[in-house]
């Protein structure tokens, strides 16, 4: 069988970095792949006015598969004072290329596992009864609709008249807001639909059997977002009941939740929310775990096969421009791992794992982050391993 072939998304800041660093783990593990790299991110915006161009959509289209760095992604003015002087009065308006990558090939499925690794300095503890200290096991595996709800990008500032009429027929906007002059509303959107809401239950369920699981919890807001998370959770108590009987269904509100991780993480299994509340809940779980410096991510479209596989951390720009990386390149490693088990390279992605395991339970390659201190250019000279070293240490672990 021939190499696959990989598109490859450096993205901004810090992308490249740990992306190339990940290939070589990848490498070292003995996956060997064509890599094609595609253009997207800040760079061509400020250029070309087009963060996403077509020819990076032709080669996910054609290759299936991307490996995904980081994005840099500002407010619509701060894009606009960057753009290219020629293109300012195109009408152009920035959007996350990202965003728009999932919307484009309907990537609606987004999972983020976020699992400690023992020995992890920043993993959770609490204190227990009689002053023990307890440093719960956190695995819970995290379903974010990705193309739906507030991101879905349905959206207006002083909008169009008969977009306003059309709320002033519901009675609450009319009570609530007709007292505002229209040019100073801003209305964004949460749109739910029920083919894409049982998609991401299904996926959430179908890995929760999968992976032995005992629960699928759904993370909304039910009792005050009645039509939209009240749908969600009202087709998940249907879904258990008839197909998947021998799963507990849970439901929490998202407020009560990030309470809740903090008090007992090991409770949960799977959870699946919508785009805004799946977003904050993940990375309140990858909190626990370490931080963003653990937090991977794949998103996919089950019908097309397209997938994207990136750590869920920014583009950090304040570090990218460091004689040495100091960032932490592990969620991206982990990223590669999801990738590896998507194209059911289940193998390889065990032995990654196990390797930075490894590295983590030995303690002697730490990043910054471990080692909690700020990241700055001097933090190397303290005794933190930059981003290269880390990947070092996982590729010697692999030999």
């Amino acid at each position: 069988m021939g190499k696959r072939t990989i598109v490859t998304m450096p993205g901004d800041g810090i992308g490249r970095v740990v992306l190339d660093e990940a290939l070589r783990v990848l490498e070292a593990a003995g996956f060997y792949a064509d890599y094609v790299e595609g253009d997207i991110g800040w760079e061509f915006w400020c250029r070309d006015g087009e963060p996403l161009p077509q020819r990076t959509l032709n080669l996910l289209k054609e290759h299936k598969i991307g490996l995904f760095g980081a994005i840099t992604s500002k407010p619509k003015d701060a894009a606009l004072a960057e753009l290219n002087q020629d293109l300012r009065d195109k009408g152009l308006v920035y959007s996350s290329p990202i965003v728009g990558l999932r919307q484009h090939f309907g990537l609606d499925i987004c999972l983020r596992p976020c699992k400690s690794y023992p020995g992890n300095p920043l993993n959770f503890i609490r204190r227990g009864p009689e002053g023990v200290i307890e440093e719960p096991v956190v695995d819970v595996a995290i379903f974010r609709q990705n193309t739906e709800g507030l991101y879905g990008g349905v959206e207006w500032t002083n909008p169009p008249q008969q977009v306003y009429d059309a709320l002033m027929t519901h009675p609450k906007f009319k009570a609530n807001f007709s007292w505002s002059p229209k040019e100073e509303i801003s209305i964004s959107t949460r749109i739910f639909t029920r083919k894409m809401t049982r998609r991401i239950l299904e996926a959430a369920f179908i890995h929760a059997v999968k992976n032995g699981y005992k629960s699928v919890t759904v993370c909304e807001k039910p009792n005050v977002i009645r039509e939209t998370s009240g749908m969600m959770y009202k087709m998940a108590m249907e879904m258990q009941k008839n197909e998947y009987p021998q799963i507990e269904l849970w439901n929490t509100n998202i407020d009560a939740q990030m309470m809740w991780l903090t008090k007992n993480p090991e409770t949960y299994g799977v959870i699946v929310a919508g785009n805004m509340f799946g977003d904050i809940v993940s990375d309140g779980f990858a909190g626990l775990i370490g931080g963003l410096g653990f937090a991977c991510s794949a998103q996919y479209n089950p019908d097309s096969g397209i997938a994207v596989f990136e750590p869920t951390h920014g583009s950090a720009p304040k570090y990218a421009g460091y004689p040495v990386s100091i960032v932490n390149p592990i969620a991206m490693i982990e990223s590669g791992c999801m990738m590896l088990d998507y194209i059911e390279e289940h193998a390889t992605a065990q032995r990654i794992r196990n390797a930075v395991a490894k590295v983590i339970a030995e303690g002697k390659v730490r990043t910054y982050d471990m080692m909690k201190m700020t990241g700055s250019p001097d933090v190397i000279g303290k005794g933190a391993a930059s981003t290269r070293d880390m990947a070092n240490a996982i590729i010697r672990e692999l030999k």
